[in-house]
């Protein structure tokens, strides 16, 4: 998780459990053995195409793969990807990488996902342009002891919600931030959510790829990226004769996995509307999260989207006489 967020009052409120390494997060995709700069910018374009183009003649390069869809409104996230950056990219960087990541065909995936990636015509290859990124300095752990250290607030493990969720008394005003359709039993059937299995590999070497993360464009190779730890903080004395490297695999999640990302197909979004109806139907509960809102939220907007409802919803609650 690459802290990074444009919101002020997001950073603020992070800054008062930890102070933020300077670290920006640097793209590199493989496809092909090669190895390519990302989010796509002119790097990539001029690796990939053989020749060295200025800005404007990428952007003209790239206008004309693009005008296929003639105007038309992108329906899917294939549609949007190719307005974006025309089919010849597309089909090299998005398309496997996306059905590997989502386990889905890309022709069936809201186009707003792929709003998310950048696309630039100059040389800079920094995944996000927000005015405040980092890394907790002390790391995400230390993070969230700080936030619970707090006298009123009483941490209990190893308990499942839906095995005490009887005895809370009635009027109790609850934050549920698990996936929705388990709260309601999946009434309305099941959502679609996609989860993660994470590899770990010790190497004895000092460095392996020489950067945070790279990206796995071809759809043959089973895994989405490999993350390198060491250069996470490079602040940080790291050992010369080892490292450590995690490879994530996607895979849909079923109801005993743990979930981390929505889908949001069309049939999940009619899915969904049913249970935000059910939700509504709640009075006491206020459901938060990927998975209690069933949105595809960075950490900044998930922490944004907390504070605002703590301060519509969960306050006047505590105010209650």
């Amino acid at each position: 998780h690459f802290f990074h967020t444009p919101n002020r009052e997001v950073w603020d409120y992070l800054r008062g459990f930890t102070d933020f390494t300077d670290f920006r997060y640097r793209g590199y995709s493989r496809l092909g053995g090669q190895i390519y700069p990302m989010p796509i910018n002119l790097g990539t374009i001029c690796q990939f195409f053989g020749r060295a183009f200025s800005p404007g003649e990428a952007r003209a390069l790239v206008a004309a793969q693009a005008d296929e869809l003639a105007g038309r409104v992108p329906a899917n996230m294939e549609e949007k990807a190719i307005s974006l950056i025309g089919r010849p990219l597309y089909e090299a960087f998005v398309r496997g990488y996306s059905a590997k990541q989502w386990r889905t065909d890309p022709r069936d995936l809201p186009a707003g996902i792929i709003s998310r990636l950048p696309v630039r015509y100059t040389f800079d290859n920094r995944w996000f342009n927000d005015a405040w990124q980092g890394l907790p300095a002390d790391g995400y752990t230390r993070v969230f002891e700080r936030m619970l250290s707090h006298p009123l607030i009483e941490v209990r493990t190893g308990l499942d919600f839906f095995d005490i969720r009887s005895a809370i008394p009635a009027g109790t005003p609850i934050v549920f931030t698990g996936p929705v359709d388990r709260y309601f039993e999946f009434r309305a059937g099941s959502l679609g959510w996609r989860t993660l299995d994470f590899r770990y590999e010790t190497l004895a070497m000092e460095d392996f790829q020489g950067t945070a993360i790279v990206n796995e464009a071809d759809e043959a190779v089973p895994h989405t990226r490999t993350v390198e730890y060491r250069h996470l903080h490079p602040e940080r004395a790291y050992p010369r004769d080892r490292t450590i490297l995690c490879r994530e695999f996607p895979r849909m999640a079923g109801r005993g996995d743990e979930p981390y990302y929505p889908i949001d197909t069309a049939a999940d979004q009619k899915t969904y509307r049913a249970y935000a109806a059910l939700a509504a139907a709640e009075p006491d509960v206020i459901f938060g999260g990927r998975l209690g809102t069933y949105r595809y939220l960075d950490m900044h907007q998930a922490i944004g989207a907390a504070l605002k409802a703590f301060e519509n919803e969960v306050a006047p609650r505590l105010r209650r006489p």
